[in-house]
Formats: C-alpha cells, structure tokens, sequence
C-alpha cells in the first residue's frame, strides 16, 4: 500500500512541475485575451465581433515570433508588455503610442494576408524614441527597413519594396526610405539601421549622424544609390 502511495505521489509531483515548466509558454488559447510567453505579454482586444479568428491567430504569432528578437537586437529595455485593439472607431492602417497599438478591422478584411503590420508597428515599440528631434521619415523609413528583413510573410502579403525611380527622395519615409537603408547596410556599412536607431532613441541624432556612421553625408549616399540602386 505504501508503495502505490508512493508512485502515486511521484506521480502527482511530476506533473504539477510540468505545469510549471510549462507555465506561460504552453499552447495559446487563442480565444483568450492575455497571451505570455518567454517573459513577454500581449494582451489582444477587439470591439469587432467579426474579427476573424484565423487573422488574431497569426497576428498574436506573429507578436511572439519577432517582436523579442527586435528587442533583443535593437533595445533590450523595451516594453515587455504590449497591448494590440483592433478598434472599429480606428479607420486607418495601424498607430503605435505608449506600447499599444491600434489595428483598423476594416484593413483586414481587405488584407487579410498583411500580417507584417504587426512587424511594423512593434518596431515602432521597440524605436522608443520619445521626443525624439530625429525626422519622421527616417522613423518611417526603418520601421519598414525591418518589416523588409524581419517580416514573416511579406511575400504572402504582396508587399515588397519597390525599384529605385528618380522621382524618389530618401525623405519619402516608408518603403522608398526602407530600399535606401537596405543599400546602405549591403554596400557601404554594415549595422548603419541600428547606429541610426540608437541615436534617434538617445536624442543625439542629427543630419550629421549619417557621415558619422557611414563616413558619408545623407546626400552623397543617395547620390551614389541614384548611380546603381541594386541591393
């Protein structure tokens, strides 16, 4: 009798400690509105009733599969708690303030594919740049610099970044701003994206900044992009 007892408390034991490793990192329910994993949360709400629930899927997804890496790679003091509505008093793409970001649910009816949004607006997160005196096309311009590197289904979405044209300025902001940089990291400097973060995010950005990292100012650099815009 003691024996059984005894496997029977083995048995117990061992399966309250899986439940602790397994802890937040178990398998989502995705019904849910609080979702943990690795040290970080997203808590995910909608006044759509409609929403679909294949598209919160991959977006909470898409949340936990780049957002700590952009933290790890671009500000480990980042908001390790992050709050996503999907607000139909929103009508727009997406906006990013104070670790909370708002999704227009209109957008994902149209696109249901885009789930890069979520890239894009996270690594505004990730910027943290405050009152930052940095110009919003640069702002712009890496947020999509890392949808373009760090995106999960770009391809899926249709969305890319488009042929150098001589209409373009590097100040467009956005995807224009975005090729620019991505030239920049693969033919003059190696890690200019993350310089230039760092500096919006310290506050010591200024036109400046652009030969400092590089060695060259901004309007040399697109000069020569202009010359042979290959990436």
């Amino acid at each position: 009798m003691k024996y059984w007892l005894l496997l029977a408390g083995l048995f117990m034991l061992s399966h309250s400690n899986a439940s602790v490793v397994g802890g937040s990192d178990s398998a989502f329910n995705y019904e849910g509105s609080r979702f943990e994993k690795g040290g970080f949360i997203l808590h995910f709400t909608s006044n759509e009733t409609t929403f679909s629930n294949a598209v919160k899927k991959r977006m909470v997804d898409a949340f936990f599969t780049v957002y700590p890496v952009l933290v790890r790679d671009f500000n480990n003091g980042a908001a390790k708690e992050v709050y996503f509505k999907v607000d139909t008093a929103y009508h727009g793409v997406a906006a990013t303030g104070g670790g909370k970001v708002v999704y227009d649910p209109v957008w994902f009816v149209k696109h249901p594919g885009d789930i890069d949004v979520v890239t894009h607006e996270v690594m505004h997160i990730v910027q943290d740049y405050g009152r930052s005196v940095g110009p919003w096309w640069i702002t712009e311009g890496i947020a999509d610099y890392i949808r373009f590197k760090y995106g999960i289904d770009n391809e899926g979405a249709g969305w890319k970044l488009p042929e150098y044209s001589d209409r373009q300025k590097y100040s467009d902001g956005y995807r224009v701003t975005a090729r620019f940089l991505a030239w920049i990291e693969a033919r003059v400097k190696k890690g200019t994206v993350k310089a230039l973060n760092t500096a919006l995010r310290n506050h010591s950005y200024t036109a400046d900044s652009w030969r400092e990292v590089t060695g060259k100012p901004v309007d040399d650099l697109w000069l020569e992009y202009s010359k042979n815009p290959a990436l």
